[in-house]
């Protein structure tokens, strides 16, 4: 076995490798970039090496720089993690050449599956299933445009050393043809160095199935069941379990067949992943084949006991697998959620700056379940626009899907992010959708469920009526309990005495348009200050429960009167709090109620008019402005293209305008909000 290690990656992924080689007795080097000096990974191993400046062209893609500090360092073997330099067969090689083991497969399978036209040609020679397309390489958007009519809309435009959804575009009709094929070579340069673009059949309400294969480098190889990862935005993987609650078991079988077969044509070693489109009929096509470890891998982990992180350096070193097929159980159920940063109520546009606040839910087991959390930051540390927006991924196991979804909404309650936007409440949201829990999902959920975005989650009267009565005892602390000595916190805790100040146990509360009054009168039995009964006006008792708070406290657990438990993330306001929980973001006012009658008649303030403004969505480089001064533009017509966490946005006109007067230039670093543009009437 190796006795050290180069990680040549960053963030959660290298964290999670240096994890596994720890317990292994395997020493650790990390690599770092200018903005990854203080990052989490470096402090982790065993040492670090520092490969260049904050963006991933000078740094992390740099092979030669990683060779040089394997050479520094002694490591006699690299783990590439996935992106970067993964799936670069070339870089592979020039490992080999230098005498340093690439845990992964080698070379020339490299170079086979990362290449999607030739993976293709490969899987179909190998009996595998196949999307109808075109597999040669394709030379301006005209052509693109005579393929893809060829083929029939919609189709799927695609860079050929593409993923994680870079490089990626559908195409309903000529004119988004020849746009994708444009944005996906740019963004294809950008990202891969490979700006080579293939289009194939984009199959109509599909699944996204991917089986894991594990193979040794003596001729076994094996497949260890299936992951649903169909919960996508812009081709992007947001939430992924395992097994699929489409297959049975025959398809699983057939499609783990098909993974090893594919596998095995191109001679492939280590884990990897053949990921297959699947129709309604279970029907299923060959996609690609991922030659690394895949983002979502913990899921598959959970669900088999296994390690893949180990098993890649077990065959790396040369062992045999010691499982065979047969061995391989799929036990309970595991969800994975990408908590990115990313601004929800903005379109999921990134977001970057600093942490100041960053708890996330405790792992291990609980309550008959399993909570994992894979992540590169801390408190305190900061988001920047080099890299992938990806914080976290929390997984969640229970010995069936719908312990594991619940698993999952609980501990996403409890994740504590602040500084930055995040995805927290639009993955709540998602687990709490009726389609989701009953498994009917496709590619274009998503698009299909969020047709206008995300605006955050409706509660009812009844829950909203909760969450009043859960802020009214909140704010009665607030008043309270720094004016109560510990003789008298005791005999609140034995029920000796009720409320000390009854002017503070009416309140009024506002959340939206609904307004609650609320009484409380008095502690619950066997509860810390903090816990009351909310009795209505007339007498009867109508809430019955049991709170944790104490003032300045920022994650609350809540149990209510039906014995369900309430994961509630609250910040204080002038005038109540922001209370965040299952995906819902309030504002909720705590007032007594004279003052709750008199807000009605305050006046609204009006934000101001920005409609003759193109403003920066997100923190990024302006990397083409397509008008210049004078130009008359129309709705829809794209202005200007901003690109941010190694994405390309395309900002487009709202209306027919003029361009009056142009504030940024190709090259520019912009922040939110930044004019861009400023129009006038025509």
């Amino acid at each position: 076995m190796f006795k050290k290690i180069l990680i040549a990656n960053r963030g959660e992924i290298a964290c999670r490798v240096i994890k596994t080689a720890r317990k292994m007795g395997i020493a650790t080097v990390a690599v770092y970039s200018d903005a990854d000096r203080n990052a989490l990974h470096v402090r982790m191993a065993d040492e670090a090496a520092h490969i260049g400046a904050g963006p991933a062209n000078q740094s992390y893609l740099l092979g030669d720089k990683i060779i040089a500090a394997c050479k520094e360092t002694g490591a006699e073997a690299v783990h590439p993690g996935y992106g970067f330099l993964s799936e670069n067969a070339a870089f592979c090689q020039k490992l080999t050449d230098a005498g340093i083991k690439f845990i992964g497969p080698g070379p020339k399978a490299i170079e086979a599956m990362g290449d999607k036209i030739t993976s293709k040609k490969i899987a179909a020679e190998a009996g595998v299933s196949t999307v109808p397309g075109h597999m040669g390489l394709i030379a301006d958007a005209d052509e693109a445009i005579r393929i893809a009519t060829e083929i029939g809309y919609p189709v799927m435009i695609k860079a050929s050393a593409g993923g994680g959804g870079k490089g990626m575009r559908i195409a309903w009709n000529d004119a988004e043809a020849k746009e994708g094929f444009e944005r996906s070579k740019s963004e294809a340069a950008s990202s891969f160095g490979d700006d080579r673009i293939f289009i194939e059949k984009f199959v109509t309400d599909p699944r996204h199935v991917e089986i894991q294969v594990l193979a040794d480098s003596h001729g076994n190889c094996l497949y260890l069941g299936e992951r649903e990862c169909s919960i996508q935005r812009r081709n992007q993987k947001v939430i992924e379990e395992a097994p699929s609650p489409f297959l049975d078991e025959k398809t699983r079988k057939a499609m783990g067949e098909q993974a090893v077969a594919l596998a095995q044509a191109v001679g492939y070693e280590s884990a990897g992943t053949v990921e297959f489109i699947v129709d309604g009929a279970k029907n299923f096509y060959f996609l690609e084949m991922n030659t690394r470890l895949q983002v979502e891998h913990p899921v598959t982990e959970l669900i088999t006991g296994l390690d893949l992180v180990e098993q890649m350096l077990l065959v790396a070193a040369g062992e045999k697998l010691k499982l065979k097929q047969a061995d391989v159980k799929l036990d309970g159920w595991a969800i994975e959620s990408r908590i990115y940063a990313e601004d929800p109520y903005r379109n999921f546009l990134p977001s970057t700056g600093r942490l100041t606040r960053y708890r996330p839910p405790e792992e291990g087991e609980a309550d008959e379940g399993i909570v994992r959390n894979d992540t590169g930051v801390f408190e305190g540390g900061e988001i920047s626009t080099f890299y992938d927006p990806m914080i976290a991924k929390l997984c969640t196991w229970g010995r069936n899907r719908e312990q594991a979804i619940a698993a999952m909404a609980e501990a996403l309650d409890e994740f504590e992010l602040e500084g930055v936007g995040h995805n927290i409440p639009f993955l709540s949201a998602v687990l709490g959708q009726e389609r989701f829990r009953e498994g009917r999902l496709t590619t274009g959920y998503i698009a299909e469920e969020f047709p206008d975005g995300f605006a955050g989650v409706e509660l009812g009267h009844a829950e909203l009526e909760q969450i009043a009565v859960f802020a009214a005892a909140m704010r009665y602390c607030d008043l309270i309990v720094p004016l109560v000595s510990p003789e008298w916190a005791e005999r609140i805790e034995r029920e000796e005495v009720g409320l000390l100040d009854p002017a503070h146990a009416r309140q009024a509360v506002l959340i939206g348009d609904e307004r609650f009054d609320v009484t409380l009168v008095g502690a619950a039995p066997d509860s810390p200050i903090g816990a009351f009964v909310g009795q209505e006006v007339d007498g009867e008792p109508t809430h019955r429960f049991g709170m944790d708070y104490l003032p300045g406290q920022k994650l609350v657990y809540a149990l209510d009167t039906h014995d369900f438990t309430w994961g509630l993330k609250v910040n204080r306001r002038t005038m109540g709090y922001r209370v965040r929980t299952r995906g819902a973001d309030l504002d909720v006012k705590v007032l007594p109620p004279h003052v709750a009658d008199l807000m009605p008649l305050m006046p609204v303030k009006t934000p101001p008019d920005l409609s003759r403004m193109l403003l920066c969505p997100m923190p990024g480089q302006v990397v083409r402005l397509d008008v210049t001064e004078g130009d008359v533009v129309e709705d829809g017509q794209a202005l200007a293209i901003v690109e941010a966490m190694k994405m390309e946005n395309v900002l487009r006109a709202t209306k027919r305008a003029r361009v009056s007067v142009v504030h940024a230039e190709v090259g520019d670093n912009l922040a939110v909000d930044a004019v861009i543009l400023e129009f006038e009437d025509v």
